[in-house]
């Protein structure tokens, strides 16, 4: 199945003419000739562009997920292929409506209500569709609108295959790479399908749709849509519909008044809150899942990709980027080695050193002027020269600040990243180690202390009654009678040294 799997994406691939993209390299400019000329019949009339986008969506989700994140980087890419792969957010080819009523239908179980009864009106054709589902649009009886997330037919199979190409990539790239196991490729991998599973299961997303509005009840910063938990299987997602516009169309936010530099200090300020203050956080975050009201308030959609944190990690994250941003390198680096992302035997000059050459650089400088592409480039470069491992839980938090990074490039590109996220990170830090800290851990204990301090008469009585010499009596008892044994042992032992010393010298003298 791997093989049949590898053959169709090889295939593809020349099908669309990706084999353009190698042209300048020199190591196979004689093979691009080749495949041109044996490979007459191709229709490469089309831009490069959409040939691309087309062969990632013949490929499947996990490919179209991999256009997605290129799609937000468009410091890395030509414009044409940004522009291109963008369409992959939101615009994946749809399947038919008939089969997105049949699996609605099927997921309501044996003695299932047909649509008609579950929905008012149900709109046949999809809203919008992505890798993994797609959205129709709908109103209940009651009147509430609704959007229905409904599961591609037959995905589970096509992503299992695509994991165990993966996997088997992480095998090939340990075995030919010497940086390979430092990089975990098969825990990465790991973590990755991990999350592809549950964007699987929509309850588990409603789950984390509901999580996250829990969250922010009340936010003025972001609004989270109501899950319908009635109408909800693992295949059918049923959610309050959400009006907005896409965070992309910035024109059309400026024409309705929306203050956008706010907005985007908003998102960073959003994002901050959910890894550090929560350790749960929306991390599937391209253009085409986040909308705004008209008020500016942001409206997250889709919630199959969700980051967890520990609170070890979120204390030395938090650390790393207040040293970070007060640029004292030397803290950074401590907080890496104390962390264990480091080995303990780092030079902490050594590594302090390296951090302020790739770092320093990017300070007083506009966002649009910063790349973390590059800059995660070169600190990668510089975590392979002191031995760091990759840490799969953090995996999917540099996605995210990569999301995010393109989302404020193209709300307001002179955003001061570091000035917006400083007072934040240096207020929750204050909260975890201040007297904020003290009074949150009382009131966290206060539960079981309400339970337990009636109990200390009781217990201060049971442990003052209860006979304890006895038991140690015994104990003692027991030790002399070891003793004992023990003395007997050594007398036997320095009888029977002394009767062989004897012996030994009895034979001497006879000789």
């Amino acid at each position: 199945m791997r093989l049949i799997r590898l053959i169709k994406i090889i295939t593809v691939a020349l099908r669309f003419g990706l084999d353009e993209f190698l042209r300048g390299h020199e190591r196979v400019g004689g093979l691009h000739t080749m495949l041109r000329a044996t490979l007459f019949w191709r229709d490469l009339s089309a831009p490069r562009a959409v040939r691309l986008r087309r062969a990632l969506e013949t490929l499947g989700p996990i490919f179209v997920k991999f256009g997605q994140i290129l799609s937000t980087r468009r410091d890395l890419l030509p414009d044409d292929i940004a522009d291109e792969l963008a369409r992959l957010q939101d615009q994946v080819l749809p399947f038919p409506g008939d089969e997105a009523i049949a699996v609605i239908e099927r997921a309501q179980g044996k003695n299932g209500k047909p649509v008609s009864e579950i929905f008012r009106t149900f709109d046949r054709t999809a809203h919008a569709s992505a890798s993994v589902a797609q959205v129709h649009l709908a109103e209940l009886h009651d009147g509430r609108e609704a959007a229905v997330k409904i599961l591609r037919p037959g995905i589970a199979s096509v992503i299992r295959n695509d994991l165990a190409l993966l996997d088997a990539g992480a095998s090939l790239m340990e075995w030919l790479w010497a940086d390979g196991r430092r990089l975990r490729p098969h825990e990465v991998v790991t973590e990755f399908a991990r999350h592809l599973d549950d964007e699987l299961d929509l309850m588990r997303e409603a789950a984390n749709a509901s999580q996250l509005r829990r969250n922010f009840a009340g936010s003025p910063l972001l609004a989270v849509p109501e899950i319908f938990w009635e109408y909800c299987s693992t295949e059918v997602m049923v959610m309050q519909r959400m009006r907005g516009t896409p965070v992309s169309h910035v024109d059309a936010l400026r024409a309705q008044g929306v203050d956008i530099p706010k907005l985007a200090r908003a998102g960073v300020e959003i994002f901050f809150t959910q890894v550090f203050r929560d350790g749960f956080f929306h991390a599937d975050m391209h253009p085409g899942n986040i909308f705004v009201s008209p008020a500016g308030q942001y409206i997250a959609l889709d919630f199959g990709i969700m980051g967890t944190l520990t609170p070890t990690d979120k204390h030395y994250l938090a650390r790393n980027f207040i040293a970070f941003f007060r640029r004292d390198y030397r803290r950074v680096a401590e907080a890496h080695i104390e962390s264990g992302w480091t080995p303990p035997g780092t030079s902490i000059e050594a590594f302090e050193t390296a951090i302020r050459a790739v770092c320093e650089p990017i300070f007083d400088k506009p966002l649009k002027d910063i790349s973390f592409g590059k800059l995660l480039l070169r600190l990668f470069q510089t975590s392979r020269r002191f031995n760091m491992e990759i840490q799969p839980q953090l995996v999917l938090l540099q996605k995210t600040l990569l999301n995010i990074e393109g989302l404020g490039r193209d709300l307001d590109p002179e955003l001061d990243l570091w000035a917006t996220a400083k007072p934040f990170l240096e207020r929750w830090m204050s909260e975890q180690v201040g007297w904020r800290a003290l009074i949150r851990q009382v009131q966290e204990e206060a539960p079981f202390w309400s339970t337990t301090i009636p109990q200390l008469p009781r217990l201060i009585h049971r442990a003052l009654s209860e006979d304890r010499v006895a038991p140690l009596q015994k104990q003692v008892e027991w030790l002399r009678h070891e003793q004992r044994q023990l003395h007997r042992s050594l007398a036997w032992v320095t009888a029977l040294f002394a009767l062989s010393t004897g012996l030994a010298a009895l034979l001497i003298w006879l000789r």
